[in-house]
């Protein structure tokens, strides 16, 4: 100790206060619309991959996208052992969206990548992969790009309810012939188009309006339903 220098003379450094979060500054994006589900009955996808591409220009609505691009494979059962025979969703949709259970984030991209081709589009469609919904917010919402997602119906827990052996795969297949695919009740699929410092915004044709759902809540959706996202761009 230095000469004269007493312990309670000693300087203690101020501890730097702790960043503050800057505030969320809401955002929506204009144009992003929502029409009703009332006859595609499984067709969430389709309305909102239409919902997406009118938002962007194209012209093309929920039933010419689904009798002429969904990539559709019936879920049978078999007769003599009932045992239920259908497509990895990753790789078709199951059913029509007229009636079925639905198509995952890589074959509907793949749809939408045929549309685009057709219309002699410079863009295309991407799946986009664990993502959290506040990333797609900062990287693509906030740029006024809005991203379809898969979630539920209402945000409401989603349940193991039907499975079938695979009968059908392709290039995204995540499963192989012969395993099992458990299709998750309530999966819904939505645009999101916004946000708040509570909510995120999704053009939601269960609806046929735009919905608010809390944020916790939407991501953890979002998270058991793969984190499964679709970009145009």
């Amino acid at each position: 100790m230095l000469s004269g220098v007493s312990s309670a003379q000693k300087q203690v450094a101020p501890t730097a206060p702790a960043p503050t979060k800057a505030p969320i500054v809401p955002h929506q994006i204009q144009g992003v619309k929502a029409t009703l589900q009332d006859t595609l009955m499984a067709g969430c996808e389709t309305h909102a991959c239409t919902s997406l591409l009118q938002s962007l220009g194209y012209d093309i609505n929920e039933f010419q996208f689904a009798d002429k691009y969904l990539d559709c494979h019936y879920v049978t059962e078999d007769p003599e052992t009932g045992i239920k025979l259908g497509p990895d969703m990753n790789s078709g949709f199951a059913g029509t969206a007229y009636a079925g259970y639905g198509i995952y984030a890589p074959a509907m991209a793949k749809c939408m990548n045929r549309y685009l081709a057709d219309v002699k589009s410079d863009k295309k469609a991407y799946v986009l992969e664990d993502y959290t919904l506040q990333r797609l917010c900062d990287e693509y919402i906030v740029n006024d790009i809005p991203v379809m997602i898969w979630a539920t119906t209402n945000m409401t827990e989603p349940q193991e309810w039907e499975a079938w052996r695979v009968n059908y795969v392709d290039e995204n297949a995540k499963y192989k012939e012969g395993e099992i695919f458990k299709w998750m009740l309530h999966e819904h699929c939505l645009v999101l188009c916004g946000y708040d410092q509570n909510d995120y915004y999704f053009s939601d044709s269960v609806v046929g309006d735009i919905s608010h759902f809390e944020r916790e809540i939407s991501e953890r959706r979002f998270e058991q339903l793969g984190r499964q996202a679709i970009v145009v761009k």
